[in-house]
């Protein structure tokens, strides 16, 4: 332990803590805008910078490492001076347009004001180049309002991997940008939109989508259905106040009634049915594997669209491993414009499918030619939790005083395997829960029905699962092990794919995330998210699941109708139509 004076105080802290975490550990507040916990230190923006006794210059916070008998301050008034400053040269570089800013009363930047208490001169001076990147569906840049913190570059490159984000020049022209100055269009962008919610300010956002909703909702000839993913019910709170891992289903389906929508339904339904198909996808590669044939090993998921953007740009040449299953809400937007179009009596393109999501590539997705059926798009618009909390604020919805209301039959009702979609080793534990029982007869042997060893946030995860005392039917796989491995966030798929690409793999499953923690850190996801934030809404996704009366996606009721009334047999040929898709190869410019 180190003992230091901060403000005249004697506190003491581990060795190697930094003076700001010194001083945010004994509830002192010093001000910080490029930082990020855990993620980025770098003193680029000096607002942090306090007055150490015996040094010359003012210390920025985050850099500087505590000593035994330090004294620091952190609010005289050359620091004060020093920050406000600083403060307006950041100023003086960008907009005024705070009320029609989507990030208005949520702007890291308005809300350093609070702290640091300008006067009224204001500096003058040139602006930086305007940029507008609006060209692809997902992420929206506009470069004016960038302060150049850096944390897009550090989320992009280190911890995404994808590194498509940088400086660009020196100096006063120094901006953020790809090479050559490209839109995110032309270059092997994912759509992740982490940088979207590491941003501090309104240079970086989803691309909107509430306008084309509301639209839908004011069309009289339009049937208007809604879902929502696993992880928007443990977030979409925050919006309102409440604390992180707070669940608001209830409320959710409540809102989205008070809206106008006329069907409510749960993606969580169609994350059974994707148990149930790539499930059955599986074994078949399994039961080839075992006859002495060569199918594509491992079998990786399909869930995320920025991942599976991710593996057509940089891993052309192995699309064969990943299952050819849609994502949940796209096979539950095919199946309303199928299924539930013949069952109503409504022509499908009467029907306007919306999907509220946590995640900024599911625009990007709805728009793929794949993702199309006799010339509908399965799902018609995409809206972030952070968009679809700011619709029902448009509305004037009291949210945290509406009644509790349920999802709509005959696509609404879920089980706890598919809440856990929502984390990472989600989808992996349901596809376990439901093929070893298919496979024995029994539950899988941990408790509570947990695969321990794949929850939790590290970055990779592995597990090992030996079938024995099989039921006759599937007797080749006496004695099988079944080898599994999860990761989140694209940095950890680069390190199993290029295990894959060297020849090496060990594994025979893989589930992959986009994000770092899964759907809980989406890119859509309220802001900010750290590492405490991430804990408690993946408790609470668990929470969900332990609730629930039916916690295994083949025991889904309304799955087993659907598959009874139409679609025949799980990997059929009506369920591939409809619920299967194919992958692109794609080049990085």
């Amino acid at each position: 332990m180190v003992s230091l004076n901060i403000n005249n105080r004697t506190v003491s802290v581990q060795e190697g803590t930094t003076i700001l975490d010194a001083a945010r550990l004994n509830n002192i507040k010093i001000p910080t805008f490029c930082y990020l916990e855990n993620i980025q230190k770098m003193g680029s923006c000096r607002l942090c910078v306090v007055e150490v006794e015996g040094q010359r210059n003012l210390m920025a916070s985050c850099m500087v490492e505590v000593k035994e008998g330090m004294k620091v301050f952190t609010n005289t008034e050359r620091v004060r001076n020093a920050r406000k400053m600083i403060y307006k040269l950041i100023l003086s570089d960008h907009p005024k347009d705070c009320l029609k800013c989507v990030r208005n009363q949520k702007c890291e930047l308005q809300q350093l004001e609070e702290m640091i208490q300008l006067d009224e001169r204001e500096i003058i001076g040139e602006k930086s180049k305007t940029v507008i990147d609006k060209g692809n569906p997902s992420v929206f840049r506009d470069n004016a309002k960038c302060v150049l913190c850096r944390r897009c570059v550090t989320a992009c490159n280190d911890i995404q991997s994808v590194g498509i984000i940088n400086i660009q020049n020196r100096g006063f022209k120094s901006n953020v940008g790809t090479t050559a100055g490209l839109p995110l269009n032309e270059i092997s962008c994912t759509y992740c939109g982490q940088c979207t919610v590491v941003c501090p300010v309104g240079a970086l956002n989803e691309v909107d989508a509430i306008s084309k909703v509301w639209k839908a909702l004011a069309d009289k000839k339009k049937r208007v259905i809604i879902q929502t993913a696993p992880a928007v019910r443990v977030a979409l709170g925050e919006e309102f106040g409440y604390e992180p891992g707070t669940i608001v289903t209830g409320k959710m389906v409540a809102a989205m009634k008070h809206l106008g929508f006329h069907d409510i339904f749960d993606t969580n339904f169609a994350a059974d049915l994707t148990i149930i198909e790539e499930g059955n996808e599986f074994l078949g590669r399994v039961r080839k594997l075992l006859s002495g044939n060569k199918p594509s090993f491992p079998m990786i998921t399909s869930c995320s669209p920025g991942w599976i953007k991710y593996v057509e740009h940089y891993f052309p040449d192995q699309l064969q491993h990943l299952s050819s299953c849609k994502s949940p809400h796209m096979m539950l937007g095919a199946l309303a414009k199928t299924y539930y179009a013949e069952k109503i009596g409504v022509k499908p393109e009467d029907i306007f499918v919306v999907s509220v999501m946590p995640c900024t590539a599911k625009k990007f997705e709805v728009t793929r030619d794949e993702m199309f059926i006799d010339g509908q798009p399965n799902v018609d618009a995409v809206l972030t939790t952070r968009e679809f909390a700011r619709m029902i604020k448009e509305a004037g919805i009291d949210f945290t005083s509406l009644p509790d209301e349920q999802f709509d039959n005959p696509l609404g009702l879920s089980t706890g395997a598919a809440d856990i979609f929502g984390v990472t080793g989600g989808v992996m534990e349901a596809a376990i829960r439901t093929v070893y029982e298919i496979i024995t007869g029994r539950e899988v042997p941990f408790e509570g029905l947990h695969v321990t060893p794949i929850e939790g946030l590290d970055r990779i995860k592995t597990a090992d699962l030996k079938f024995e005392n099989v039921l006759p039917e599937w007797k080749e796989l006496e004695g099988f092990v079944l080898k599994v491995a999860v990761t989140s966030g694209l940095a950890g798929a680069k390190i199993l794919m290029d295990e894959i690409a060297a020849g090496k793999s060990q594994y025979h499953f893989i589930e992959v995330m986009g994000c770092p923690g899964g759907c809980i850190t989406g890119g859509g996801q309220p802001r900010p998210v750290n590492n405490e934030i991430r804990i408690k809404r993946m408790e609470a996704i668990y929470r969900e699941d332990d609730n629930k009366p039916i916690r295994k996606s083949h025991e889904n009721p309304f799955v087993q109708k659907l598959y009874e009334d139409f679609l025949g047999q799980p990997n059929g040929e009506k369920s591939h139509r409809l619920l299967h898709t194919h992958y692109v190869k794609r080049k990085k410019y």
